[in-house]
């Protein structure tokens, strides 16, 4: 088939059937911008400093974005995750013909109708519920719609994917915490989560379990990826694996260029996903930085589709939550690239749609039946 085709396919298609991404950081980038002072940068037009703005979101076709809570792993979490929330709820009431608040596949639906772009809400790590369930409970009848369980660092009840492991899973508590979110509607997202935590989270689930933003372990071997295995579980829990355009996340030659330039720093800890670390990098090391591209992502997205079954498969880009993107995906714009080039492969129509939000959607169906 050819490009054009494709393109006129693709465009279609996403007119029909919402776009839905897992995961955008666009409120810690706007809050290190602008400390959420919506006055200062005017997201209407176009704000390059940023992955993401509504011209773009536009272009990319975007049906409904999880906007994501992200705060520091200290003593002032809860408090910030709700001035993250209250700044969500500020920028979708300040652009009420493009943007519609969400809590609900239903929501989505609505919003999408009328051609305004769906906004749900994502906390990104369990830190920010300070050991409660009722902070928990609160941040759901507020409209968030996930939690992560971790970030970077272990919580006192679940193991980090990036942390030195204390628990091997999750505590008692932490499978409590499972069980509540089930029981209010709240979507596991195990993003962040080290594998035996997956493994543990979805044994204790009785609802459909998410990755909100997480690429495949076997095409790129880093912790903050699914192994096979689990995979293979999430289709059994009904769950949706959305795929991540993170480079350290989705290319092999890319990690094992970090890997000889911490080398060549003499620092094992440098992180890729800080832009000053990523500087000292590259200084270090005489290697050139290999190219990711699109086609990087679209391995990942067929791995997850084979291992787990089309059913089970999403895009979380992670736009605005790292200091660059694959050649081909720079920002929220270039969402229907990928769905070109997977229509090029010979993707069907309902595949593409599936992919798109069909999956997310009827996660959140899911769960709601099993909260009511």
């Amino acid at each position: 088939m050819g490009m054009t085709s494709s393109v006129a396919r693709v465009q279609g298609l996403l007119q029909d059937h919402p776009l839905i991404d897992g995961h955008n950081d666009l409120p810690i980038a706007y809050y290190e911008l602008a400390q959420y002072d919506l006055d200062a940068y005017d997201l209407s037009v176009s704000v390059p400093k940023l992955n993401t703005d509504l011209p773009r979101l536009r272009i990319g076709q975007v049906g409904a974005q999880f906007w994501s809570l992200w705060v520091e792993q200290d003593e002032h979490a809860v408090k910030r995750t709700f001035e993250q929330l209250d700044f969500v709820r500020r920028m979708v009431a300040r652009f009420p013909d493009s943007l519609a608040l969400a809590d609900t596949a239903d929501d989505v639906d609505a919003a999408f109708k009328e051609r305004r772009i769906a906004s749900l809400m994502g906390m990104e790590g369990g830190h920010s519920i300070g050991e409660s369930l009722a902070v928990l409970r609160v941040m759901r009848s507020l409209g968030v719609r996930y939690m992560t369980l971790t970030h970077n660092h272990n919580v006192s009840w679940a193991d980090s994917a990036t942390d030195e492991p204390v628990l091997g899973g999750l505590s008692p508590f932490g499978e409590d915490v499972v069980r509540e979110m089930n029981r209010i509607g709240m979507l596991v997202d195990l993003s962040h989560v080290s594998a035996d935590t997956m493994r543990h989270a979805l044994r204790v689930a009785t609802a459909p379990a998410i990755f909100s933003h997480s690429s495949a372990r076997a095409v790129c071997d880093v912790p903050r990826n699914v192994p096979d295995d689990v995979l293979q579980t999430l289709a059994g829990n009904d769950g949706v694996c959305m795929v991540t355009f993170v480079p350290y996340f989705v290319s092999q030659a890319y990690v094992d260029w970090v890997a000889g330039a911490r080398e060549a720093a003499g620092e094992l800890d440098l992180d890729p996903l800080v832009p000053a670390q990523q500087k000292k990098l590259k200084d270090a090391y005489d290697v050139p930085k290999p190219r990711v591209t699109l086609d990087d992502v679209v391995a990942h997205v067929e791995h997850v589709r084979e291992v787990a079954g089309i059913n089970h498969l999403g895009l979380g880009g992670d736009y605005d939550g790292c200091p660059e993107f694959p050649d081909g995906l720079p920002d929220v714009a270039s969402y229907p690239s990928l769905f070109y080039a997977l229509a090029d492969r010979g993707w069907s129509d309902e595949d593409l749609a599936k992919l798109a939000g069909g999956n997310i959607l009827r996660v959140l169906r899911a769960a709601d039946e099993v909260a009511d």
